[in-house]
């Protein structure tokens, strides 16, 4: 059997090391992983108990609708319910875009390095990658817009950008959407959106009614804890949900999701602790940082970037014989970097601590 050539490119996606295994792995009886930018302090009791309240549902199809959750978070966010669409994880989202916008002999602009999605997806389909560099860690929105083309289909930002959790402020993505053509989709990726703190960020929602090109991608799995249920939800123009729609596949989202993200969506008490929580959280690390004299990027989502100045797969390793799973800066197009999800006060200090002893030990050599 011979697979589609170009697919033989793409890397299969890593994700972080499970807890279990680096516990049979390694010997260890205690494990933190701060690798996948998970919420440490889980999610909502109002989440936990819809999921309990609808286990006796599961020999049944779930809404391929979405309906009773498009409606609620349609007034939660003051958009029509026909401007939604939902997603197993916003990741199935950008792969609808692509199936729907992108294939052989067309181009999409994106950032390098952001998150890996977009160009495996895009590849996937066929389409030609146009990859601008970051400018200090953040998207260089002025460079994106003069590589769009007659051929460019679909431009894709990462706000808060991924892997290095910088931000565009509002001017900056207004300039952007004033230059690109109304026939190019600008793809806003907000899974970090709650976390940011940031006065500068765009409110994009507002502007789906000036740009009709625009589509905001957000997710259940980050602040909200619900990871798992894998869910997340694209808003955009009736016509662009439309085109989607064509693509979506049947029941994509489950019923368990379903009913835990309306829950979640309830409890904004819960999410605006969590943005609190994680700030601390991050001061609690940058100050160590800053102690150091390490340099990162700055950060408004729940992980950040350290620029370590060793081997990030060497790093990775001897944090990982001490129980701490992080990302390796190395798979992710910043060697020398590690990218660490914020933790619990506990968790961080056990990360500082470990930390500490192995930077010592690299100086002593």
């Amino acid at each position: 059997m011979l697979p589609k050539e170009r697919i033989l490119g793409v890397p299969v996606y890593q994700p972080g090391k499970p807890i279990d295994e680096v516990k049979r792995e390694l010997g260890l009886t205690e494990v933190i992983k701060l690798a996948s930018n998970e919420n440490p302090y889980g999610y909502s009791l109002k989440a936990k108990e819809a999921i309990i309240d609808h286990l006796n549902d599961l020999a049944l199809y779930p809404d391929g609708g979405t309906m009773e959750l498009r409606w609620d978070l349609a007034k939660f966010l003051q958009v029509k319910p026909e401007q939604l669409i939902f997603g197993n994880g916003s990741d199935e989202i950008l792969q609808m875009i692509c199936r729907t916008y992108l294939g052989e002999g067309v181009n999409t602009v994106m950032a390098t390095q952001t998150f890996s999605q977009y160009r495996s997806n895009a590849t996937i389909d066929g389409a030609e990658l146009i990859e601008v560099p970051l400018k200090n860690g953040v998207h260089d929105l002025e460079a994106m817009a003069a590589a769009v083309n007659e051929k460019t289909r679909v431009l894709w930002v990462c706000n808060p950008n991924n892997p290095s959790g910088t931000i565009n402020t509002e001017a900056e993505l207004l300039q952007l959407l004033d230059k690109v053509s109304s026939d190019v989709l600008v793809v806003l990726d907000e899974a970090y959106y709650e976390y940011v703190v940031d006065a500068e960020y765009p409110q994009t929602v507002p502007l789906l009614d000036k740009y009709p090109n625009l589509i905001i991608l957000r997710t259940f799995s980050k602040i909200y804890g619900l990871a798992a249920m894998r869910i997340g939800y694209g808003i955009a123009s009736e016509k662009v949900i439309n085109d989607l729609n064509h693509v979506r596949e049947p029941f994509n989202t489950g019923s368990l999701s379903q009913v835990a993200a309306r829950a979640a969506l309830t409890d904004q008490e819960f999410v605006a602790k969590c943005r609190e929580l994680n700030r601390q959280g991050m001061k609690q690390l940058t100050d160590k940082f800053d102690e150091w004299g390490l340099s990162y990027y700055p950060s408004q989502t729940n992980f950040i970037l350290v620029d370590f100045k060793q081997d990030s797969t060497e790093l990775f390793q001897k944090l990982l014989k001490n129980g701490l799973i992080v990302r390796s800066g190395a798979a992710l197009g910043f060697p020398g970097y590690q990218r660490i999800t914020v933790g619990t006060p506990e968790q961080n200090a056990k990360l500082l601590t470990v930390l500490e002893n192995l930077l010592q030990e690299t100086v002593s050599k």
